[in-house]
């Protein structure tokens, strides 16, 4: 096979690029997380106004449980080194690997979640509402909207697993895996930020 032939090849199998040397897919993908940025800019910006704002009902040095956050925190991070390795295997074309670290990443998000929905109900139960406070309306926005994300990341990491075992993905089976990767890596580095600014900076 000619240089030009195989060219064409590994063209035709990573798709489309850009004059920036990446491909469409994770042009678009950098573009929306770019977005995402900035609302989830606007949403801690907000907090960091109103966290003081305890007209009635307890203060956040009250309601929050440090280190049980700690503990989930950690578990979300180490959700990032399993999707690392299910980029690699995806990579080498080890699709046992890929779907195995994919379902623990699912599952390390999961327990996460489990954790913030128990949170939020110790929180409610010590009389800290949705329109208790200023502090509480925005805290409970800002951290619920990431749990949010956490939650469509689990979706799509769990639809993926299902798509590779059908082995129905079009195109470029590592950079799928990658993509997802990145959105995932992302609502991970945004819960470093929340997580500092909110739980380990007082008032």
């Amino acid at each position: 096979m000619s240089d030009v032939a195989v060219h064409e090849a590994d063209h035709g199998t990573h798709g489309h690029t850009t004059t920036t040397g990446l491909s469409n897919n994770k042009v678009a993908m950098w573009l929306f997380l770019g977005s995402e940025c900035l609302l989830f800019g606007g949403l801690i910006s907000t907090y960091m106004l109103y966290r003081g704002r305890v007209s009635e009902g307890p203060r956040p040095g009250n309601v929050f449980d440090i280190p049980f956050t700690s503990v989930s925190s950690f578990i979300l991070l180490m959700s990032s080194l399993t999707m690392v390795l299910a980029v690699s295997a995806a990579q080498n074309r080890d699709d046992r690997g890929t779907t195995l670290w994919l379902t623990i990443t699912a599952l390390l998000g999961a327990t996460f979640v489990g954790g913030q929905v128990y949170e939020f109900t110790a929180m409610y139960n010590e009389g800290l509402g949705f329109t208790t406070s200023l502090f509480g309306s925005s805290f409970y926005t800002l951290t619920g909207f990431h749990g949010v994300h956490v939650t469509v990341g689990i979706i799509m990491l769990m639809s993926l697993v299902g798509i590779i075992k059908r082995s129905t993905i079009p195109g470029d089976k590592a950079e799928v895996v990658e993509l997802i990767g990145l959105y995932w890596h992302f609502v991970d580095v945004i819960w470093i930020i929340i997580f500092t600014l909110v739980y380990l900076i007082p008032a």
